[in-house]
């Protein structure tokens, strides 16, 4: 069965998602991190870091713990500029190459994914991680919140990816993994495997699971003695790969979007619907 048909088994939840972020007159009293993470300037856990460096005040009083809860009529102010209002939340897909980190500054000075973006986008945060040797769909987004809520397990959506390994796989110790696996005291849920191919010594495999934890894949193919010597991912919820071109982002369209994350909203497919313009990095 081809990966481009393969059906996982595991739902997709809705996720409820406004067209537009309400604007700060409308937002009710609420921790300070959220707010700075709602108006796109990074993550929830940038703005806590951001603030216990002091680089936040509200009301003129420089804070120095994130426990602060604030209202539309708070003064906010980062690095001493005023937070702008918050923009509407947009999500583009990202053809993640191998080489670059998932990060914004890296400590060893490797090449890192926001770097490698074109000019002329809003800052944008990962929704997830792939690693420096992983490659395929990344989803970014101008939204702290819209990103902490499709990243956390608890959102149920179905990441797949395509692996090439190291071995001649035995598609009934694949199906072992369906029932879950613990891995040097670290449990992981249910991994739905197939064996796509078998090319020699080596084969290409196609999973799916929804936690999503660091490294996860890499480490249990490598616990069933199948070390990964190429992983790609395909989709991350109802989000795919496609053909979209190495190092190319695109910005998912307001429609698809709504669709797709909207309340209530019905989901239809993302396969070829949710390009926008191409951008090559």
């Amino acid at each position: 069965m081809s990966c481009a048909r393969m059906e996982d088994s595991l739902p997709q939840p809705a996720i409820g998602l406004t067209r537009e972020r309400e604007p700060p007159q409308r937002i009710a009293p609420q921790r300070i991190a959220k707010v700075l993470a709602r108006a796109g300037l990074c993550s929830r856990r940038d703005a806590e870091r951001w603030i216990v460096e002091g680089r936040v005040t509200v009301d003129g009083t420089v804070l120095t713990s994130p426990a602060v809860t604030v209202t539309a009529d708070s003064q906010i102010r980062v690095d001493g500029k005023p937070l702008a209002e918050p923009e509407r939340a947009r999500l583009w897909r990202y053809h993640k190459p191998t080489g670059l980190v998932t990060t914004h500054r890296d400590e060893k000075g490797r090449p890192t994914v926001f770097g490698a973006l074109p000019s002329g986008l809003p800052r944008l945060i990962s929704i997830g991680r792939l690693d420096l040797s992983s490659e395929g769909l990344l989803l970014l987004t101008n939204d702290g919140t819209l990103a902490r809520r499709l990243e956390l397990p608890a959102t149920g959506w179905v990441r797949r990816y395509k692996v090439r390994v190291h071995g001649f796989v035995d598609a009934a110790r694949l199906a072992t993994l369906a029932r879950g696996i613990t891995v040097d005291g670290v449990a992981y849920g249910p991994i739905r495997a197939q064996l796509e191919r078998q090319q020699g010594s080596n084969a290409w495999i196609i999973l799916s699971l929804q936690e999503g934890r660091n490294r996860e894949v890499r480490r249990v193919l490598e616990h069933i003695g199948y070390p990964v010597a190429r992983l790609i991912r395909l989709a991350y919820g109802p989000f795919q790969l496609g053909h979209l071109a190495r190092g190319a982002i695109e910005e998912v369209t307001g429609k698809v979007l709504q669709e797709q994350l909207g309340a209530g909203g019905q989901r239809a497919s993302a396969r070829g619907r949710n390009a926008r313009k191409t951008v090559p990095a």
